[in-house]
C-alpha cells in the first residue's frame, strides 16, 4: 500500500476583525498565494471570518452588547454568497479548505456558531462542524454545536478530520475521528486566549496547544496541522480604543499561539509561525503513519472492544420539528431549501438546515 504525499498550508493570519466581506477577501488571496507555492489544502484559524471574540475575555458580558452584535451581523450563512466564494476559490485553484468561521441561522437572530468547514478541491462541501462546547468565556458569544461534524472525510491527499480548539482536550471527540481512519488532523485555534493578567499563571496557550494536538497524532498515528489565528496591531487598537491599563496589558502582553505540523508520532515537521503573520507549509508523506500502529494502534489491536463501548450521536440537532406541508408568503415551495424529507419511518418534513 502506498498512500500519498501532500503538501499543506496553514495560514497564520490576522481576521479584518468583525468586517466579514474584508475577511473574506482576505482568505481568498491567502488561498490563491498558498495555491501558487504548491499547497494542495489550505487551513484557516478557529473563527477567522470574522474573527476571535477576545473581547468576551476582556469585559463583563455586560459591556459587550455592541461587540455582540457586531460578531452577529458578520457571521456567515453556511449557504450564504460568502463560503460560496471560497468554494469557488477552492475549485478554482484545486486545493483542499480547512476554514474556521462564525456561524449564523436563519432560525434565530442572535444564536451562532463556532464553526468549520472543510471544502473539497472541486468546491464541495465535505464537512460542517460546529464545535461540541464553546470553551470558558466563549459561552457567552457561541451556542454549543452538535456530533454531526464529527466526521472524516476521504478524498484523493488523504482522511482530514478536523477540531477545533478546546475540542482537541476532548478525548472522546479525538477519538471519534480516529476510529474514522483519520491521516490528517486539523486543529485550529484562536490568537491569543487570555485567562489571567500576563505573569499571574495565564493558561498557555502555546505549550497546551502542542502538547493536544501531539497526544493526538501520537495517539491517532496522524499528521497534525495546528493553525493559530495572529493578532495584528488593527485588532489590537480596536480593543485598546475602550481599555484601562489592566486590560491594555492583557492585550499587548498575552502570548500569541503558534502554528505548526506535526508527524504521526508528535514530533515538529515544517514551518512554525509564531510572531510574525504568513503562511506556514509542510509537506506530509502518508506513508509515515503506517509504521507507528505496529506499535498501539488505539482503533485497532490495541484496544479492547469488549471491555470499552463508545456511541456517537452524529444527527444534526434542530430548534423544532414541523409536520405536514412547510409554507411561507411566497408558497409552499419557498422553503425547500431548510426542509428535508424525513427518514421512510418517520413521515412528514424536518427543519434540517439551521
Amino acid at each position: 500500500m502506498s498512500l500519498p504525499t501532500v503538501k499543506v498550508a496553514a495560514a497564520h493570519a490576522a481576521s479584518v476583525h468583525l468586517d466579514k466581506r474584508a475577511s473574506v477577501q482576505k482568505a481568498l488571496s491567502l488561498i490563491a498565494e498558498a495555491a501558487r507555492h504548491g499547497a494542495e489544502m489550505v487551513v484557516f484559524p478557529e473563527s477567522f471570518i470574522p474573527g476571535f471574540p477576545i473581547w468576551a475575555a476582556l469585559w463583563a458580558p455586560i459591556y459587550n452588547h455592541e461587540w455582540f452584535k457586531r460578531m452577529v451581523a458578520n457571521s456567515l450563512r453556511i449557504d450564504g454568497p460568502e463560503l460560496a466564494e471560497i468554494k469557488a476559490a477552492a475549485r478554482h485553484h484545486g486545493v483542499f479548505v480547512s476554514l474556521g468561521f462564525s456561524e449564523s441561522t436563519p432560525a434565530s437572530l442572535g444564536c451562532i456558531w463556532n464553526s468549520n468547514v472543510l471544502i473539497g478541491d472541486d468546491g464541495r462541501l465535505l464537512n460542517h462542524h460546529r464545535k461540541l462546547v464553546p470553551t470558558f468565556y466563549e459561552k457567552m458569544v457561541w451556542a454549543p454545536g452538535d456530533g454531526h461534524g464529527l466526521h472524516v472525510a476521504d478524498t484523493r491527499i488523504g482522511r482530514i478530520g478536523a477540531l477545533i480548539c478546546g475540542e482537541n482536550t476532548n478525548p472522546l471527540a479525538r477519538y471519534a475521528l480516529a476510529a474514522q481512519g483519520e491521516q490528517i488532523h486539523v486543529s485550529a485555534w484562536p490568537p491569543i486566549w487570555p485567562t489571567r493578567k500576563p505573569g499571574a499563571n495565564n493558561f498557555n496557550n502555546v505549550e497546551a496547544n502542542r502538547i493536544r494536538a501531539g497526544g493526538h497524532s501520537f495517539e491517532a498515528k496522524a499528521f497534525g496541522i495546528l493553525c493559530a489565528g495572529f493578532l495584528d496591531r488593527a485588532t489590537k487598537n480596536m480593543l485598546l480604543e475602550r481599555a484601562d491599563a489592566d486590560t491594555c496589558e492583557v492585550i499587548e502582553n498575552t502570548p500569541q499561539a503558534a502554528t505548526q505540523f506535526l508527524s504521526p508520532t508528535g514530533e515538529s515537521v515544517g514551518d512554525i509561525l509564531q510572531l510574525e503573520e504568513g503562511i506556514a507549509y509542510a509537506t506530509f508523506d502518508l506513508d509515515a503513519c503506517i509504521e507507528p500502529k505496529q506499535f498501539h494502534d488505539i482503533v485497532g489491536y490495541y484496544n479492547r472492544f469488549d471491555v470499552f463501548d463508545l456511541k456517537i450521536d452524529r444527527r444534526r440537532t434542530v430548534p423544532a420539528t414541523f409536520v405536514g406541508d412547510a409554507f411561507s408568503a411566497e408558497g409552499p415551495d419557498a422553503m425547500t431549501d431548510l426542509v428535508e424529507m424525513r427518514p421512510a419511518d418517520a413521515p412528514g418534513r424536518l427543519l434540517q438546515h439551521l
